[in-house]
């Protein structure tokens, strides 16, 4: 007689819970009144934006004239998966070709063998490799809004961390994490802090000095908690929550390696081609100079994998099938952006964004000045869930919450740090943020997994924000 099966909850698979959100939303716009807040063009610290006109919001007919409804039945929700696709489609495009790329990369055995020299260069000292890069990627997030461009970076470290016997949490912490953490307490970040103090009429960056405070504390803080936890699970690999599936995973990245070979030549050249893209290209030039954003680095990118399949001895066909071959492995990771996407396409289409926004300001602006950040931050990472993206979020909120804060006699500078910590903390949980989500499908890691492991620290990141918020109200 076999073993019957016992029935445990588990999380739902990550597009599972996709589509609840879609469908939830499209229930909603036969719930919830449509309307709109009338909008004009601003110019702003980062370029000329379409922004919502406070007290302008009036309700529409769920019905338009053209015979229209804006009730999201099945076939809308159906569709929305494939709307949003062709919504994210630049960002798809980018992720697709970084996929390709970092296959042909490591078909060359250049970055495994990379590895090897810079665990040898660290020696006892390896785990400074943690703090090091969590520092770059928060410099990243707060500057210059390092978030989409995160992808390619596990690729590249996570053979790192395995090589130093930590795990692939490991990897994702020092990447997310870090960058998220970074984007949230940021300084002069264009696609937040510049953005909503554009849009609030805000002159300067008066609480710079402040910010940068800010970002040194929060990064103590996950700085400590990452490498202290690495610690941990480098001298008791069982205590991971990862530990079954690394298993698998290290079996696959370090399958083909020898670490006792000598690099060639070839080899020192594709590291020298990765290198001198990622930072002087990339980076440097693109991303810091330019301000270049998708196509963009997909052309850096793309030029950088055919040369590093040439320097590698790779031939056309062999440069062509590994391409292919990366983009199979990083499709998953691309679909769960896309279908990310699918939820504000049923939000706009049955106009309730704007209904949500009105509600939520009307409650703010019946609070006292004691609670008012915290409500605001309560509001910002309630409309995350809807409006993903920092400078969204902003064009969205930043008109009406911001004369709020001058009714209530309150520094409208409380409205843009309460956006950017409600923003970037909420994505750090959220299972609607295309980019942790993302980043959580190439580490292969389940957000049971992530919950379990952060909840304790993003209580603490909460409750420093809350208090930052409070701070630059009083300011």
């Amino acid at each position: 007689m076999g073993e019957k099966k016992k029935n445990k909850l588990h999380m739902p698979h990550v597009l599972t819970l996709i589509f609840l959100l879609i469908v939830i939303v499209a229930i909603l716009t036969w719930i919830l009144p449509s309307g709109e807040f009338e909008r004009t063009l601003m110019d702003t610290s980062a370029g000329e934006r379409s922004v919502a006109v406070a007290g302008t919001y009036h309700s529409v007919d769920k019905v338009l004239e053209d015979g229209t409804s804006l009730r999201q039945g099945i076939g809308q929700v159906l569709m929305a998966p494939g709307k949003g696709i062709q919504q994210m489609i630049e960002v798809l495009a980018f992720v697709f070709i970084i996929g390709g790329v970092f296959q042909i990369m490591a078909k060359t055995n250049a970055l495994n063998m990379g590895i090897q020299k810079i665990v040898k260069k660290l020696g006892a000292k390896e785990i400074l490799i943690i703090p090091i890069l969590m520092l770059l990627f928060g410099l990243g997030g707060s500057t210059f809004g390092m978030s989409d461009e995160l992808v390619p970076f596990y690729l590249l470290i996570m053979p790192i961390m395995f090589t130093m016997g930590y795990d692939s949490m490991t990897t994702f912490m020092t990447v997310c994490l870090a960058a998220t953490v970074g984007y949230a307490a940021s300084t002069v970040n264009p696609f937040c802090v510049l953005i909503a103090q554009g849009i609030a009429g805000i002159q300067g960056n008066p609480q710079l000095v402040f910010r940068m405070i800010q970002w040194v504390i929060m990064m103590g803080v996950i700085i400590t908690f990452v490498t202290w936890r690495a610690l941990i699970i480098k001298k008791s690999p069982e205590k991971s929550i990862t530990y079954q599936e690394d298993i698998h995973k290290k079996k696959e990245i370090t399958a083909k390696v020898d670490f006792n070979q000598d690099m060639t030549i070839r080899q020192k050249s594709v590291l020298a081609v990765f290198v001198i893209g990622m930072v002087v290209v990339v980076v440097v030039v693109g991303l810091v100079k330019f301000g270049w954003y998708m196509n963009e680095l997909s052309m850096c990118f793309m030029g950088m994998g055919l040369l590093m399949g040439i320097f590698g001895g790779l031939n056309e066909k062999e440069i062509s099938d590994e391409f292919i071959t990366g983009v199979k492995d990083i499709s998953f990771a691309a679909m769960v952006i896309g279908f990310c996407s699918g939820i504000m396409v049923i939000a706009q289409d049955g106009m309730i964004i704007d209904t949500i926004l009105n509600t939520l300001s009307n409650l703010v602006a019946d609070s006292s000045n004691a609670v008012f950040a915290v409500v605001l931050y309560i509001v910002e990472s309630l409309l995350t869930l809807l409006v993903p993206s920092s400078s969204g979020l902003a064009a969205l909120s930043m008109p009406i919450i911001a004369p709020l804060c001058d009714l209530h006699g309150v520094n409208p500078e409380a409205a843009v740090t309460a956006l950017q910590y409600g923003n970037q903390l909420t994505n750090l949980m959220s299972p609607v943020a295309g980019t942790t989500v993302a980043g959580l499908a190439i580490c292969r890691i389940s957000f049971a997994q992530w919950w379990k492991t952060i909840w304790k620290v993003f209580l603490i990141l909460t409750v420093l924000a809350i208090i930052f918020c409070t701070i630059s109200a009083a300011l």
